[in-house]
């Protein structure tokens, strides 16, 4: 059943639960380059796999990179009543304003237009029934997660981060952000963790170690684990075939199916702590 909010958004907003969707989880991170939409698609696609109804919605709006992690550049369908039909990529259902601005032309959005691009992607958008929808949010704090959350009540939000210190420092105050506007955080993960020299097998901490689990554990929320920086997660999503679909025996996917495995752990406590059809605020 779908699930709003036991109060009004931020400045009185009364955000709106979409029929037939059961979890919406927003993907953010206060930086860019952490390999946050890599993560998102990849959730994605292992929610999917494992059997679970899946969306996808790029709010990356100002770099749409979804459809190229895809491999996908259609154009979705127009039904009636200005409703919108989502294309289906691996048996996932996935809206991205990159399918209506195909190519390198630079998309420049006011205030009002994040605003109502947002609302049409949630509310336009025929979803049908899904277990998880997955939006991958811009990076930073910025108006389209205050524009997301004032339009749906959220099941909760995942940080991205890296291991270094600046990115450290982002993801904390993308955690803050979260919690001002109520959101539950379903935890943090660390992506981009360590890397295995393919000769020695050797890990080599590039960015430094153990900073996610750190901050985690300082702010007093879940950490979702360590995602390895592997240039064969990379080349991946540049050519449109994301890891998880090798399957788990795929040792570039297997922190990413683990992670998947912990996102729904999480969602599934957030859902049986808040009373029913409630969002609980941590």
């Amino acid at each position: 059943m779908s699930h709003t909010h036991s109060s009004p958004g931020p400045q009185g907003f009364h955000p709106q639960p979409i029929p037939g969707v059961d979890s919406i989880v927003a993907v953010g991170s206060g930086k860019g380059g952490v390999g946050k939409t890599t993560l998102a698609v990849n959730l994605a696609l292992a929610l999917s796999l494992a059997g679970h109804k899946v969306g996808l919605l790029d709010g990356d709006i100002y770099g749409p990179n979804v459809p190229l992690m895809l491999g996908i550049s259609a154009t979705p369908r127009a039904l009636g009543d200005n409703r919108i039909e989502p294309l289906s990529v691996h048996g996932v259902k996935v809206i991205s304003v990159g399918f209506l601005n195909p190519g390198d032309k630079p998309l420049i959005w006011r205030g009002p237009m994040l605003h109502s691009i947002i609302r049409q992607f949630l509310g336009s958008v025929e979803w049908g029934q899904l277990d998880y929808l997955i939006i991958d949010l811009p990076p930073g704090t910025g108006d389209v997660a205050l524009s997301l959350v004032q339009t749906v009540p959220l099941t909760g939000a995942i940080v991205v981060c890296t291991p270094s210190d600046v990115a450290l420092q982002d993801a904390r105050k993308a955690i803050e952000m979260f919690r001002q506007v109520r959101v539950d955080i379903v935890g943090l993960v660390e992506n981009m963790s360590y890397f295995v020299c393919p000769h020695c097998q050797h890990e080599i901490d590039v960015f430094s170690k153990g900073g996610g689990a750190r901050t985690a554990q300082q702010f007093g929320i879940a950490f979702l684990g360590n995602v390895e920086l592997d240039p064969a997660i990379r080349v991946a999503g540049d050519t449109g075939q994301p890891a998880v679909l090798a399957g788990e025996d795929s040792p570039s996917a297997k922190s990413l199916f683990e992670f998947a495995r912990k996102v729904a752990l999480r969602v599934k406590q957030i859902k049986a702590v808040a009373p029913e059809n409630v969002i609980q605020i941590q």
